[in-house]
């Protein structure tokens, strides 16, 4: 579904992938203009994955982001309240996340269900969690994961 102001996956902040979306879905609903669809999942999932990694709650972030403060400015309080990330963690977390569903416990049952779920074709190509993500959202093209990382 197609959503007005929400950032993809791919946006970067300091080179890290998510963390606008993670904000931005965070602006939205605290607008009324984010789906119900994506509540429960709001602190969780890849939003509690990623605070977990920078070492900071969810809720603080979301103060944070909510006090008017830039994606940039939210992540710098990250760095300095939870830990910083160097070159190789930045890597490892940027890694993590955007092959999650290729190659690993959810290939073989919540990617294809996600799939059907969003009524997507079987064959679309989807892979991973971002492209899922990207399709529903209609932002995904196929060499688009190439292009992030550029």
């Amino acid at each position: 579904m197609k959503i007005d102001g929400i950032f993809g996956c791919y946006e970067k902040t300091r080179g890290m992938f998510y963390f606008a979306r993670l904000c931005s879905k965070i602006r939205l609903h605290a607008e009324g203009r984010l789906p119900e669809d994506y509540y429960d999942m709001l602190g969780h999932g890849f939003d509690g994955r990623t605070c977990r990694y920078l070492g900071v709650t969810y809720e603080a972030v979301r103060e944070q982001v909510l006090s008017g403060k830039s994606n940039e400015e939210v992540l710098d309080w990250c760095h300095a309240q939870g830990r910083h990330l160097n070159a190789e963690e930045l890597l490892i977390y940027n890694s993590f996340m955007s092959k999650r569903g290729w190659r690993d416990d959810e290939t073989d049952e919540f990617i294809p269900a996600q799939i059907g779920n969003y009524g997507l074709p079987a064959d679309c190509g989807a892979v991973t969690d971002f492209d899922l993500i990207e399709m529903d959202e209609g932002r995904w093209y196929p060499d688009q994961w190439r292009d992030a990382w550029k």
